[in-house]
């Protein structure tokens, strides 16, 4: 049975679409960037996470580990150099700081987490969203499990980063869901390599050809611009964007401030903190960046 590493399968939210959702988060993204608000999806292996403030200092976690890799004097506490993944500390930790991030899910694992919200997706107009990481590294988990969930009659949606094989997606995503969330962060390239890894030359034509589906009566696609201060969210760059989409005659988008609060949960995992801003956006700045749209309807 096809299999996919999940980070976790969150109920009632309110976030990621219309009405009451089930959203299920995917491990693993081909994108790195260096603001990630969910760090700990970036990569498909499991990992070990240790959150300090659970921490009640008893000491089994260190005698447990064969590493040697705990360490009450480290910054960290885990020095994830050393550590291999065997996660025997988390077996002896009773305050669980110490945990893993990322299990296998069968497509009936999920659906069994569904099904029990069966009558807030009705109540509320809701639905399951597939988000992540990114979804699309999983293509026939999704089709599975999508073509199960439209058999229910679920409204289904995705959150992606647009950056995945369009093939992939028509054949085995696109006749299943009902609408589309795409992120468009940066319009030049270079930049986009610099702060995501990655050209975003797949991600512009994956978002011109779904667009232009939904134009020709296609399901709904949703661009969404993630305002990173110093980064997406300067002059240039949101004009470019403004520009890029009233080409494909979008009409309608949203603006995503940024939350400074990824970095702790970066910091959970020992990820590499490359760019460091722990302000929140005030609200005449993400005024300023809306300003850039003014032609479109905000949502």
């Amino acid at each position: 049975m096809e299999e996919a590493v999940l980070c976790e399968i969150k109920g009632n939210s309110l976030d990621d679409g219309p009405g009451i959702r089930t959203v299920v988060f995917f491990k693993g993204c081909p994108l790195a960037c260096v603001w990630c608000h969910n760090p700990e999806s970036q990569s498909r292996r499991a990992q070990l996470s240790f959150d300090k403030t659970k921490c009640v200092d008893i000491g089994e976690c260190v005698k447990a580990c064969p590493e040697d890799a705990l360490d009450k004097h480290n910054p960290l506490f885990v020095d994830y150099d050393k550590c291999t993944s065997c996660f025997k500390c988390t077996e002896v930790c009773a305050s669980e700081a110490l945990s893993i991030i990322g299990d296998n899910y069968t497509v009936d694992q999920v659906l069994a987490t569904v099904d029990r919200y069966q009558v807030f997706y009705e109540t509320s107009g809701g639905g399951v969203t597939l988000s992540g990481g990114e979804f699309t590294l999983y293509p026939t988990f999704c089709e599975q499990l999508l073509r199960k969930l439209k058999e229910r009659k679920i409204h289904c949606l995705v959150e992606t980063s647009g950056y995945f094989s369009m093939a992939h997606f028509e054949q085995k995503i696109l006749p299943y869901i009902d609408q589309i969330y795409m992120d468009i962060k940066l319009f030049d390239e270079q930049a986009h390599i610099k702060h995501c890894g990655k050209s975003n030359k797949q991600i512009l034509e994956n978002f011109g050809q779904l667009h232009q589906r939904y134009l020709e009566g296609g399901g709904p696609i949703l661009p969404r611009i993630p305002l990173i201060p110093g980064i997406t969210a300067t002059d240039k760059n949101l004009a470019a964007i403004a520009t890029f989409l009233k080409q494909q005659n979008v009409t309608e988008l949203t603006v995503l401030p940024y939350n400074p609060m990824w970095s702790s949960k970066a910091n959970k995992i020992g990820s590499e903190i490359i760019y460091s801003n722990e302000k929140w956006m005030t609200a005449a700045e993400v005024e300023h960046c809306r300003s850039f749209f003014k032609d479109f309807r905000l949502v």
